[in-house]
């Protein structure tokens, strides 16, 4: 059987890989007194508060379970909407929102509808790996573009005209990013914008993250951007991080007005529309209810992190950018690997696995900027498995 070239060029996802090694070794030590921690996988422990799961209840109930137009229930697009305005002031019209299936849905879309073959599309260097293959899965190349933790792992206006050429298409940016948790400077980030519409691009950017800031300078979002630029801004954004609904499969995509009946169109034909139950449950993620328990569940993720963050540095897994959003700390393991008696991070994560029944992720999936150097920590657990956790690595690592 011929395998199409398009496939071909997926690279394996290597987090997963190590979670199937996880899930092997956590069933053989599960009665013992250290069963597997898994730091390894971003999702957060929470679940959907109370309102969400009963309105997803009701909807099975009442039969509120065919069919949506493609873009989505019309009064979960307007929640959205006045979210945007409420939390971020950002005037983001009904009509430019799509609900998808999930974030991923959301950047297959867009990558459909704005990449031709051969087109090159920027993006930082480490980054999300699943981000470039939807972007070689559209035929385009993502062009890594080496960022260093001086930098914030974020591209710069510089960096970018640097790496334009005649053959790229725009820049792909996440903000807060996933695996370093920091977020692009809206003034930097605007620049970017600015040089990349000049130049009749476009800006496309992973916010999935963004109800998970904790610093207020970073917590925007660039659909705010002034003089009219948030207005020719792509934004991917997601139920399942800040709204704890990773399951369900989610998303929505915000597009410039134009670009909304194209989208519309593919989505009709690729997916139809998505889960009609878990729309109907996300109306209530915009209850006050739910939006308090929201901003109760913020601050223990950002407890977690400043508990956790101070402990890893502590213990010789140097985390050089303190994360402003997400859960996850990105940190230099080198020291540590050699104190193992191994060397580069892949190695590190499965002894670590061994030895502390610990699983984290090492750097190969996030780029070719230092991999064996960084691993990922989730912080998406709870308080008292990060402290197991420091305890398990402060045994191991003396």
């Amino acid at each position: 059987m011929r395998i199409a070239r398009r496939a071909q060029r997926i690279e394996p996802f290597y987090v997963m890989e190590v979670a199937k090694a996880a899930a092997m070794l956590a069933r053989e030590v599960a009665d013992t007194s250290r069963p597997m921690i898994f730091l390894n996988i971003g999702e957060p422990d929470f679940t959907a508060p109370p309102l969400v799961q009963q309105a997803a209840a009701r909807a099975i109930h009442d039969g509120n379970t065919q069919y949506t137009q493609a873009t989505g229930l019309q009064s979960l697009r307007e929640c959205i909407s006045h979210w945007y305005a409420s939390r971020f002031q950002a005037n983001v019209a009904p009509g430019r929102i799509i609900i998808t299936a999930g974030a991923s849905a959301a950047l297959q879309l867009a990558c459909l509808a704005l990449i031709e073959a051969g087109d090159d599309i920027l993006m930082p260097d480490p980054s999300y790996p699943c981000n470039r293959h939807f972007v070689s899965a559209a035929e385009g190349n993502a062009v890594l573009v080496p960022t260093t933790a001086t930098e914030r792992f974020q591209l710069s206006s510089a960096k970018v005209q640097a790496a334009w050429t005649d053959k790229t298409r725009g820049v792909l940016l996440a903000s807060p990013s996933n695996p370093t948790g920091t977020s692009i400077a809206p003034v930097e980030l605007r620049r970017i914008h600015e040089f990349v519409h000049s130049r009749g691009g476009v800006t496309l950017i992973d916010e999935i993250y963004l109800g998970l800031s904790y610093e207020e300078r970073f917590g925007q979002t660039a659909l705010a951007m002034g003089g009219g630029l948030g207005e020719s801004i792509v934004s991917i954004n997601s139920f399942s991080k800040y709204f704890n609904m990773t399951g369900w499969r989610l998303g929505w995509l915000v597009v410039p007005e134009a670009l909304a009946p194209v989208i519309e169109r593919i989505a009709q034909n690729l997916f139809i529309c998505p889960s009609t139950v878990a729309q109907h449950a996300a109306l209530a993620c915009f209850e006050p209810d739910s939006l308090a328990e929201y901003e109760r569940r913020r601050s223990e993720f950002k407890a977690r992190r400043d508990y956790f963050i101070p402990e890893l540095n502590r213990l010789g897994l140097t985390v050089p950018v303190m994360p402003d959003g997400a859960f996850y700390a990105y940190a230099d393991c080198t020291d540590a690997a050699a104190r193992l008696g191994v060397s580069g991070s892949w190695d590190f994560s499965f002894e670590l696995m061994k030895r502390a029944h610990l699983a984290v992720t090492p750097g190969r999936d996030f780029g070719t900027m230092a991999p064996e150097q960084y691993v990922r920590f989730s912080t998406a657990s709870s308080m008292a498995q990060l402290k197991e956790a420091v305890a398990r690595l402060e045994a191991v690592l003396g």
